[in-house]
């Protein structure tokens, strides 16, 4: 004979499951190298009166993939063909991978998007120009863009420092992933490229955050 009240909570239990796996799951963005310039640096890259133009549409709010490139160069090596994105910011700033970084010959700390005291400077070469940063290359800190509403449906707040499981067939955890808050923000987690590789990730995949303490 079937035990109703057994099926009746198996499917409960699997409901629950699939309401948390809702809630907490996160779409991925793998960022390769890039560029953030000043509106000044720009000019100085690409000649007076040049605004960036848009190539794409990022997932951000008003974040956009420009059609210009430049050069990054460091002691060591350089790449070629490195995407400015915008909009212009206050600080020219280059994210690259801890790979990369053995190319060129730096070592950028892992730091939030922002934050370059003490940072490792580096060389932009455009087609009328070239501006030699004394600092602002870094590894940027892994990180999830959420809505406040989001937030608070996942229990986390802005600042907070969580873990994120992936899944497939190289299966992980992520720790130290900053959470940032703000109804600018669309929800995606931001990885780069060394991180994407090791847990086979692309861009749209999904990863869970792993349920805070007390819920």
């Amino acid at each position: 004979m079937v035990d109703e009240k057994l099926i009746r909570l198996v499917t409960e239990r699997v409901i629950e499951k699939i309401r948390e796996y809702n809630t907490y799951k996160i779409p991925i963005g793998v960022s390769n190298r890039h560029v953030h310039v000043t509106k000044e640096d720009l000019e100085i890259l690409y000649g007076p009166g040049c605004e960036l133009t848009k190539k794409g549409d990022l997932k951000q709010p008003g974040q956009f993939a420009a059609n210009e490139t430049v050069t990054i160069r460091g002691p060591k090596g350089e790449f070629k063909n490195v995407r400015i994105l915008g909009p212009v910011r206050s600080k020219s700033q280059v994210e690259i991978s801890k790979t990369d970084s053995f190319r060129l010959g730096i070592r950028p700390p892992v730091r939030e998007s922002g934050d370059l005291s003490g940072t490792p400077g580096i060389e932009l070469v455009g087609p009328k120009g070239t501006v030699a940063l004394t600092e602002g290359a870094i590894v940027a800190l892994r990180h999830i863009h959420m809505t406040l509403a989001q937030a608070e449906a996942m229990g986390v707040k802005d600042k907070d420092i969580v873990e994120v499981e992936t899944f497939g067939e190289r299966h992980g955890v992520f720790g130290d992933v900053l959470v940032r808050v703000s109804d600018k923000f669309s929800l995606e987690m931001h990885v780069d490229i060394d991180e994407a590789n090791a847990c086979a990730l692309k861009n749209n995949d999904y990863v869970i955050l792993k349920r805070p303490q007390g819920r």
